[in-house]
């Protein structure tokens, strides 16, 4: 299994070259150029094994130049019940609203309590292993632009993996309270963290272009060091991500919830495309899926573009209470136009062009036709996101983060507008008590405390629900990381993070 760039096709590397270089040389994202294709009977033995046999099963299949050894200790290493309270790290709640089925997929029982730790607590082995393979001797810089979530996840992925150093930007204004104690006080000796005076637009705009500078990476080179990314425009950061949508369908046969063979709607809180893709490569191997749902916040620039076509990014931007859908440039759509295209790189080099000059492009009537077919756009804002929380709190006694309840919000508005009631999987991004102050105000009218523990402590009183274990924790941890910069500093924040004049 090799992998191209979508926006040179000329450009062909392994496994391992594409996760631990993360980027192409001329900004493109690397995509398998093919897929493993499961049938039913394969489905039906991944069924029969645990969610670490299938994740070895599926990472196997993709990540040809790894041994089988190597699988298995990085899938064995990643997935263990002390990280993610079970056996099973994305266990499902299932919620019968009258005769509308939802499966909630939950992703957010791992140490940093976000589905992003589904995909990061397996890269670090990935990446290791890979720079080893092609880089061998380097030491991995680790860049990432983080909307909240993905930051944390990946600074306790990599904490003091040797061979690594991680540096995290994240908006000053951009992220929860929680959050941002969560990054703050990480701990680690390899570990920097950063905010920007920006969005988080201008954070992933700004790694972007310190993965292509190259007078930047003339001086990584010149101290044996090399760049990588561990935001999911790596491809050892998406892989991971679809063997949970093969195993929530498993799980819900061997529940009884569908039978083999059963197409399932998948329905995703959406910001920088990569989970929802995910479920995109999992239909293209063959698991049965007849729509993807795709949900938004106030920034719904996905609802807009699904409709017409046209991607523009040139809009007010909005800081909402789900603040990691809170992105105007999502990544990984860039992915799924080279498959929609066929691999058409130019195409795609032209989209990006113009996204990246004038702000917007407009894709081709052929491949407007195929998103028709596929998916499903819709947003809601923080007045129904809060309406959401209450009343699956209230009638289904079901307490959603900010962002789950975009998802279910915009699925009762895919239901109401076209009676389909196929079983649908719903991602479930986030614990709660990341966002208590918002998830309070929801389920109570009551004054909020001022203290953002003081807010945790009410929700899991009001709620009777338990406040996860590295939440908690952070009561007492001590904040050593306070460092800010201009969004044009961030290429000399990194040189002078490593040490590098």
């Amino acid at each position: 299994m090799n992998y191209n760039s979508t926006r040179n096709k000329n450009t062909v590397v392994s496994a391992s070259q594409a996760i631990a270089q993360g980027i192409s040389e001329e900004g493109g994202l690397f995509v398998p150029q093919s897929l493993p294709k499961y049938s039913l009977d394969d489905i039906k033995a991944l069924s029969e094994t645990d969610y670490r046999g299938r994740a070895k099963k599926i990472l196997g299949d993709f990540l040809s130049d790894f041994t089988e050894d190597e699988i298995n200790e990085s899938v064995d290493s990643a997935y263990t019940s002390e990280k993610f309270g079970s056996d099973n790290p994305a266990p499902i709640s299932y919620i019968e609203n009258g005769d509308t089925k939802m499966s909630v997929l939950e992703l957010w029982h791992g140490p940093t309590c976000a589905f992003k730790d589904m995909a990061l607590q397996i890269l670090p082995h990935l990446l290791t292993k890979s720079v080893k393979k092609t880089y061998n001797g380097k030491e991995a810089v680790i860049l990432v632009a983080t909307s909240g979530d993905t930051g944390k996840a990946a600074l306790e992925g990599f904490k003091d993996v040797d061979g690594t150093k991680i540096i995290v930007f994240y908006p000053v204004d951009g992220v929860s309270p929680m959050q941002k104690r969560q990054m703050a006080t990480q701990q680690g000796e390899n570990v920097n963290v950063v905010a920007i005076r920006g969005n988080f637009d201008d954070a992933q705009t700004g790694v972007k272009k310190i993965f292509t500078d190259s007078a930047v990476k003339e001086k990584l080179a010149e101290n044996n060091k090399l760049f990588s990314s561990a935001n999911s425009i790596n491809w050892g950061r998406l892989l991971p991500q679809i063997v949970y949508y093969f195993s929530a369908y498993c799980d819900m046969a061997k529940e009884g919830k569908i039978q083999l063979g059963d197409k399932i709607n998948v329905v995703v809180p959406t910001g920088n495309f990569g989970n929802i893709l995910a479920s995109f490569y999992a239909m293209n191997m063959g698991l049965p899926v007849a729509k993807f749902i795709c949900a938004s916040n106030a920034n719904n620039v996905l609802t807009d573009f699904l409709a017409t076509g046209t991607y523009d990014k040139k809009r007010k931007f909005y800081t909402t209470i789900s603040p990691s859908m809170d992105i105007l440039v999502s990544s990984n759509l860039e992915r799924l136009l080279y498959h929609l295209t066929d691999g058409n790189d130019k195409k795609v080099t032209q989209w990006m062009k113009e996204l990246s000059e004038n702000g917007s492009y407009t894709v081709d009537d052929d491949v407007k036709a195929k998103l028709d077919s596929l998916f499903f756009g819709g947003f809601c804002d923080d007045e129904g996101t809060k309406k959401t929380i209450q009343y699956f709190y209230e009638n289904e006694n079901y307490l959603a983060d900010t962002h789950t309840a975009v998802a279910l919000d915009v699925y009762r508005q895919y239901v109401e507008k076209t009676g389909d009631k196929t079983p649908a999987v719903i991602a479930s991004t986030a614990s709660p008590y990341k966002f208590s102050k918002s998830v309070l105000s929801a389920v109570t009218d009551e004054k909020l405390p001022d203290d953002e523990f003081a807010m945790v402590d009410e929700l899991s009183a009001k709620t009777k629900t338990a406040v996860p274990a590295p939440l908690a924790s952070l009561k007492e941890a001590k904040v050593r990381f306070e460092t800010e910069c201009a969004v044009d500093e961030m290429p000399d924040t990194v040189l002078k993070s490593l040490s590098i004049s």
